[in-house]
C-alpha cells in the first residue's frame, strides 16, 4: 500500500485569535464518543418489547401501471404481522416538499424503479425484509426516458428560467462553444436512511429520524396521519453523514415508520438496506450543459451563453431551486459581459434526484470552468491567466442576476496568495518540460477559483431560532434548529454561547434537535447552519446576560462584566455560578428563546434579478495530476487549497471540512459514475460497483491555508460558511486533467472530457488527441522515452472546438 500522506495544515497562531473561545480550534463535541463507540445513532437506541420492524416492497420496472399485487407469501412468512399499502393511509397521501409528485406508496402508478409500493411490518429486520421479497407484482412496463436526449424532447417538469437577454453574438476574434455532461453522485452516508416511531398517549407520533430537517419530517407526518402538528415530535441527536440526502429525503422513511406505529399501536423501526437506499433514494442530479463564448484576441470575455439542463427524475423535489443555483453559479468568479443563462428541469424515469452538498452549484461552476480551459487553448494563454484578466473587478462587478460583487480585491488575493505559495508558474515550466520530455505519462496543472453564493435563495428559509436555559448551577443547556450531521455544527454554537455569556466552554451542553423546543426550524443546508442557528443562540444567551448584568449593577451597586467564568465589578469578584444563584433567587429569567433571520436577501422571482446572497465564500485551490495516456490511469500529485473562512469559529473543524469536501468532490469527478440500464433501473447499487475515493486516492501533497480576513457582512462574530464552498476545490482536479490531455496535441485541440473524469473516459479523451494529430497507437507505444514529436497539424485545425454532443450519459 502506498505510505500515506500527512495533510499540511496552516492555521492561525494564538497570538492571532483576539478572542478566549470562538476563533480557537476545540475537538468536535463527540469525537471520544465516535471514536470508542459510545456515540448514539438511531439504530443504536434500545427498542422497546414488541418493537416491530418495517421494511418496503418495492417496484421491479421503472414506469407503468400497476395490474396486480399478490402479498399472500408475504403475509405468510414467518414474523410478519400485517402488510400496509396506499390504502391505509389516513390523510395526505403525497408528500412532495414544494410541489405535489411523490407519493409515500405508489397506487396504479410506478414512475421509477425500486418505488416503495407496500410497507411491510414484522418482528424483526430480516423476517421484514426477507417477506418483502416474496410479494407478487404484475406491472404493465412502459418505455422509459433516462438520458438527456430523450428528457429533451418531452414537457419540462417545472418552466424554463433565465437570466439576462440572449442576442445575437457580433462577430469576435475568439468564438467557441462546447458542451459538459456532468454525471450524479450517491450521497452514501455511513448511517443510512432510518427513522423509529412510537405512538405517544394522546394520540401522537414521537420520531426518531436521521434527517436534516426534523420540522418539515414533522409536518409530513402529521399530514399523512391526519394529525395536527404539535401532536408529532421529532427527535434528531446526530447523523452519521447526510451530504443532502437526508434533507427531503429522509421523510418518506419516516413517514413510514409513522404510518406503521400509527396502524398498529407499536414502536416500529425502519432501517434501509445499503442496496434499497442507494436504488429508492435520490442522487446528485446529473447535467448536461452547453455554452457558447465570444472573446478579444487576448481572451477576454465579451459574451456568453450558458445552458444548464438538470435532469431531475420522476418528480420536481428541490429541482427547482437545485438547477437555480447551477444558474446562480455558472458565472462562477467571472465577469460575462452580455450573459444569458438559461435553465431547464428536464424529466426522466429514475428516483427523483435532490439536494446534495453544493445543492446545483458544483454543476454549474464546472461549466465555466471548462470553458475557461477551452478558451486558453483558442487564445493561446496560460488558464491562469485567462482566469485572471476575467476575474469579476471593480466597474466589472455585476453578476448575470443582477447582484454586485463587493470583495473582488478578495478574489484577486486568494488567488494570487495560492499562486505564490503552491509556485505555480515554475511548476508549469517544470511540467511543460516534462510533458515534451514524456509520450505515455503527461502532467497536467490546473489553478480554479471558488466564489459560492451564501443564503437559501427561498428567503423565507433563512431564519432560525435557538432555546438557552441556564440552570442555578451556572450550567448552561442549548437547543436549536440545525442538525448534527458530523460537520461540528453543535460544537460551534457551543463555543458561541460560551463565548457570548463569557464562561467555559465546559459549562455549556448542546442538546439534540427537536420540534418541541425549536419550532418551524429551516433545513440544515445551504451552508447556513452555523450563520442562521450561530447567530439565534446568540441572541438568545446575549438576552439573559444582559438581564444578569443588569441585576448585577443593581444587586451589588457595580457595572459588571464577565469573564473566564467570572464576574468582575470594580474590585470585587464573584463566581459565575453565584451570580446566577443570586439571580434567580431575585427572580430573574435564566431562560430565553433567540430568533435571527438574514438581512439585505430579496429576490425577484419575475425578473430574475435581486440579492439573492448574503454573502460569497470565496476561495482557490491548485491541483497536479499525472495520467497514463496507454491506461487513462489518473494520479493526483499534490494538491494546494486557500479556502477564505472569515473569521474562523473553529479553524480545526473548518480544516476538516475543507479536506472532506475537496476529496468527497474529486470522488464525483473522477471515479463516481452512476449506471441506469435500458430498464431504468440502477447498476451502480453497492460499494461492489459504485467506487468512492479511497486512501488511494488520497493526494500525495495536501497542502490548505485559511485565508482569514473578517466576514464584511455581520455574520457571526464575522466568520464565514464553510460546508458547501470547498467541494468545488476538486473543480481544479478535473481541470488538471484536462490540460494533461491537451498537452498531447501541445494545447492545441480542446479535449473531449465530460465528467467523472473516470479512467476510461481519459483514455478515449488520449487517444482522441493522438487521431487528431495523426498519431497512431502503435507510434504511441513504440515511443515511451521519445520527446514527444508531432506530426504537423491540418490546416484550420489549431483551436478548432470539438463538435462531439454526448445525446445521453452512455454516449458521452
Amino acid at each position: 500500500m502506498r505510505r500515506l500522506t500527512t495533510l499540511t495544515p496552516n492555521l492561525p497562531s494564538s497570538e492571532e485569535v483576539g478572542l478566549p473561545i470562538v476563533g480557537r480550534s476545540h475537538q468536535h463535541e463527540s469525537a471520544e464518543k465516535q471514536a470508542i463507540g459510545e456515540a448514539l445513532f438511531i439504530d443504536d437506541h434500545a427498542t422497546k418489547a414488541g418493537c416491530l420492524h418495517a421494511a418496503v416492497i418495492v417496484s421491479n420496472v421503472a414506469r407503468g401501471t400497476i395490474e396486480q399485487l399478490d402479498v399472500t407469501d408475504v403475509k405468510r412468512s414467518p414474523g410478519v404481522v400485517t402488510v400496509l399499502s396506499g390504502e391505509d393511509i389516513p390523510g395526505e397521501k403525497d408528500i412532495g416538499p414544494i410541489f405535489k409528485g411523490d407519493p409515500l406508496l405508489a397506487e396504479g402508478e410506478v414512475k421509477y424503479h425500486s418505488q416503495p409500493i407496500a410497507l411491510v411490518l414484522a418482528r424483526s429486520h430480516q423476517q421484514a425484509w426477507q417477506a418483502a421479497k416474496k410479494a407478487h407484482i404484475c406491472i404493465a412496463a412502459e418505455k422509459v426516458t433516462t438520458d438527456y436526449a430523450s428528457a429533451a424532447s418531452q414537457p419540462h417538469l417545472l418552466p424554463r428560467r433565465q437570466f439576462g437577454q440572449s442576442e445575437a453574438s457580433e462577430p469576435a476574434p475568439i468564438m467557441i462553444a462546447g458542451d459538459l455532461f456532468v454525471g450524479g453522485q450517491e450521497h452514501f452516508y455511513l448511517e443510512g436512511q432510518i427513522s423509529l416511531a412510537e405512538p405517544t398517549e394522546e394520540g401522537g407520533i414521537y420520531v426518531r429520524s436521521s434527517s436534516q430537517h426534523p420540522t418539515e419530517v414533522q409536518t409530513l407526518v402529521a399530514e399523512v396521519l391526519n394529525i395536527p402538528f404539535n401532536k408529532v415530535t421529532v427527535d434528531m441527536r446526530r447523523m452519521g453523514g447526510g451530504f443532502g440526502g437526508k434533507e427531503s429525503q429522509a421523510a418518506q422513511w419516516a413517514c413510514l415508520a409513522a404510518l406503521g406505529a400509527h396502524c398498529t399501536g407499536k414502536q416500529v423501526k425502519l432501517r434501509l438496506p445499503r442496496s434499497v437506499d442507494m436504488s429508492s433514494t435520490g442522487k446528485r442530479h446529473p447535467f448536461y450543459n452547453r455554452y457558447q463564448l465570444s472573446a478579444t484576441e487576448h481572451g477576454l470575455i465579451e459574451s456568453a451563453k450558458i445552458e444548464v439542463n438538470g435532469l431531475c427524475g420522476h418528480s420536481a423535489d428541490l429541482s427547482g431551486a437545485i438547477v437555480d443555483r447551477a444558474m446562480f453559479h455558472s458565472d462562477n468568479a467571472y465577469h460575462l459581459g452580455a450573459a444569458c443563462i438559461t435553465g431547464n428541469r428536464l424529466k426522466t424515469d429514475t428516483v427523483s434526484h435532490t439536494a446534495f452538498r453544493g445543492f446545483g452549484g458544483p454543476q454549474g461552476m464546472i461549466t465555466i470552468e471548462k470553458a475557461m480551459q477551452a478558451l486558453s487553448i483558442h487564445a493561446d494563454k496560460d488558464a491562469l491567466d485567462i482566469r485572471l484578466q476575467n476575474l469579476y473587478r471593480p466597474g466589472k462587478n455585476t453578476t448575470p442576476y443582477g447582484m454586485e460583487v463587493e470583495q473582488t480585491d478578495t478574489l484577486k488575493e486568494v488567488i494570487e496568495q495560492l499562486a505564490n505559495s503552491a509556485d505555480y508558474r515554475a511548476r508549469r515550466e517544470q511540467i511543460r518540460q516534462w510533458n515534451r520530455d514524456n509520450l505515455v505519462l503527461k502532467k497536467g496543472l490546473a489553478l480554479t477559483p471558488v466564489k459560492f453564493g451564501i443564503s437559501f435563495t427561498a428567503t423565507h428559509l433563512n431564519q432560525a431560532g435557538a432555546l438557552v436555559h441556564i440552570y442555578t448551577d451556572g450550567s448552561v443547556q442549548v437547543s436549536h434548529g440545525g442538525t448534527e450531521m458530523g460537520q461540528g455544527l453543535h460544537t460551534k454554537i457551543q463555543q458561541i454561547v460560551a463565548e457570548t455569556l463569557g464562561i467555559p466552554m465546559s459549562l455549556v451542553l448542546v442538546t439534540s434537535t427537536r420540534t418541541d423546543k425549536v419550532p418551524n426550524s429551516s433545513p440544515t443546508a445551504a451552508s447556513s447552519g452555523a450563520d442562521l442557528n450561530g447567530m439565534a443562540a446568540h441572541n438568545a444567551a446575549k438576552t439573559i446576560k444582559d438581564r444578569l448584568l443588569d441585576f448585577a449593577a443593581q444587586h451589588y451597586g457595580h457595572a459588571a462584566t464577565i469573564r473566564d467564568g467570572q464576574v468582575l465589578m470594580g474590585e470585587q469578584q464573584i463566581a459565575w455560578a453565584e451570580l446566577v444563584q443570586n439571580a434567580y433567587l431575585a427572580r430573574v429569567s435564566l431562560s430565553s428563546s433567540g430568533f435571527y433571520k438574514t438581512p439585505k436577501i430579496w429576490f425577484d422571482m419575475e425578473k430574475s434579478v435581486g440579492r439573492p446572497f448574503f454573502y460569497f465564500s470565496i476561495g482557490a485551490s491548485c491541483s497536479e495530476v499525472t495520467i497514463d495516456t496507454l491506461t487513462g490511469e489518473m494520479r493526483l500529485d499534490r494538491v494546494d487549497i486557500v479556502h477564505d473562512v472569515g473569521n474562523s469559529l473553529n479553524p480545526a473543524i473548518d480544516m476538516g471540512q475543507i479536506e472532506g469536501a475537496f476529496i468527497q468532490g474529486l470522488g464525483w469527478l473522477t471515479s463516481e459514475e452512476l449506471q441506469w440500464d435500458e430498464s431504468g433501473k440502477l447498476l451502480s447499487n453497492s460499494p461492489m460497483n459504485y467506487k468512492i475515493p479511497t486512501i488511494g486516492d488520497y493526494p500525495k501533497q495536501m497542502n490548505i491555508a485559511l485565508y482569514q480576513k473578517a466576514n464584511p457582512e455581520h455574520s457571526i462574530y464575522r466568520s464565514k460558511a464553510v460546508g458547501e464552498p470547498p467541494f468545488m476545490h476538486s473543480i481544479s482536479v478535473w481541470c488538471a486533467i484536462y490540460d494533461a490531455i491537451a498537452s498531447i496535441s501541445d494545447h492545441q485541440i480542446e479535449p473531449t472530457l465530460h465528467a467523472p473524469a473516470t479512467g476510461e473516459r481519459i483514455l478515449k479523451a488520449c487517444l482522441e488527441q493522438y487521431d487528431r494529430i495523426g498519431y497512431t497507437r502503435s507510434e504511441t507505444l513504440g515511443a515511451n522515452a521519445k520527446v514527444n514529436q508531432f506530426k504537423p497539424l491540418q490546416a484550420g485545425s489549431p483551436n478548432q472546438t470539438s463538435a462531439h454532443q454526448p445525446q445521453s450519459e452512455q454516449e458521452s
